[in-house]
């Protein structure tokens, strides 16, 4: 019942990393830098509880082997049926206790733990579409508000029957990105309209998009290795001295090609500083286009066309019926989901994903 090498040398590492991070904590230095001391005490945070399931599984296994002995040594009846069912239960903790250890050192999605933006889209099926987003958005709402988190309502496009074309929610909070992630997608429902006078069921569709929140670039840091400063004597007006010496600075930043310059000054120092500060400038701004890029490249492939083909789950009001047809998954209460009990669809939906994890890690 021993773990496997890989499992085994993994809590090694993470026992030397505890020593290395409690050391690091208690030294005094530490307290003058807050931010470095809350990234340490995080992490030290998360390791702490694996620690404590392998002590007690080093536990369940000394008891494991223990019961086994006394299995194959004792003579006594009721000691070895005491033995039998000490051996059983011990096997099956242990068991439970090595699933645990695993799921817990699993690679961690760096955005699991940040507040995450949801987008919702009224997609095919007209007025019934954009109600169906604001039942959706009311889901999502109520289903925050129950796990703690803040939800803030950025903007919203209200439709003709009090429906949604479009609503944009803010939901703060540790972990909201790991319960929300795989909201993404189409999301169709069928149901009778209010305005269906035969009382034929319609399917309409609503997109969802989930985004976590990125850090506010707020400093470049630049690494001198990547720069090539050259001096040159500045030409044009500039008064008795400004010709006479190489004061003028052209940087250039080889990783992303861009080049400053900067001449306005007799002293070479001051030109420097200057040319670094619009350099600096101009990384940030490079910096934040990019990730405003990239969020909008995320919500293109996680919206899809919002059309009905294009579905990650299916809201059946006639039957009371959730099916999330990633996993195959159908549950008969609706109402419930709708008013916020998401958990149900979320916890398989994270089950699965781990399940998924740990068979394409596997073990040495």
């Amino acid at each position: 019942m021993s773990l496997s090498p890989r499992l085994q040398g993994q809590l090694e590492q993470l026992a030397f990393r505890f020593e290395e991070l409690s050391q690091m904590l208690a030294s005094p230095d530490l307290l003058n830098d807050a931010q470095r001391f809350q990234t340490l005490s995080r992490e030290l945070g998360d390791i702490s509880p694996i620690l404590d399931l392998l002590r007690r599984h080093e536990q369940r296994q000394r008891d494991h082997d223990e019961a086994e002995k006394m299995l194959l040594d004792e003579r006594d009846p009721d000691l070895r049926e005491m033995a039998h069912d000490e051996l059983a239960a011990a096997r099956h903790d242990l068991e439970a206790l090595e699933e645990s250890l695993r799921l817990r050192l699993l690679p961690k999605d760096p955005n699991d733990e940040r507040n995450v933006f949801v987008e919702i889209r009224a997609g095919t099926g007209g007025e019934e579409a954009a109600l169906f987003a604001g039942d959706l958005l009311r889901m999502y709402t109520r289903y925050a508000e129950s796990q703690g988190f803040m939800v803030l309502l950025l903007s919203a496009s209200e439709s003709e029957r009090g429906g949604y074309k479009e609503a944009v929610l803010e939901i703060s909070g540790r972990g909201a990105y790991s319960r929300l992630k795989f909201e993404s997608g189409g999301h169709r429902v069928q149901r009778v309209p209010e305005t269906e006078a035969q009382g034929r069921i319609h399917t309409s569709a609503c997109t969802v998009a989930v985004l976590p929140e990125v850090d506010t670039v707020s400093e470049i840091t630049i690494n001198p290795a990547d720069l090539r400063i050259d001096t040159f004597r500045a030409s044009g007006a500039g008064g008795q001295h400004v010709n006479k010496t190489d004061s003028a600075i052209r940087i250039t930043h080889i990783p992303s090609g861009l080049v400053v310059a900067c001449q306005e000054d007799r002293s070479q120092h001051k030109n420097r500083a200057r040319a670094m500060a619009l350099l600096q400038a101009r990384l940030l701004e490079m910096e934040q286009e990019k990730q405003q890029s990239s969020a909008a490249q995320t919500r293109r492939l996680l919206i899809g066309s919002g059309d009905r083909s294009e579905r990650i789950r299916t809201y059946n009001f006639p039957q009371g019926r959730l099916t999330d047809h990633r996993i195959n998954l159908t549950l008969y209460r609706l109402e419930a989901i709708l008013a916020g009990d998401l958990d149900a669809v979320i916890e398989p939906l994270i089950k699965e994903y781990q399940a998924d994890l740990l068979q394409n890690l596997g073990d040495d």
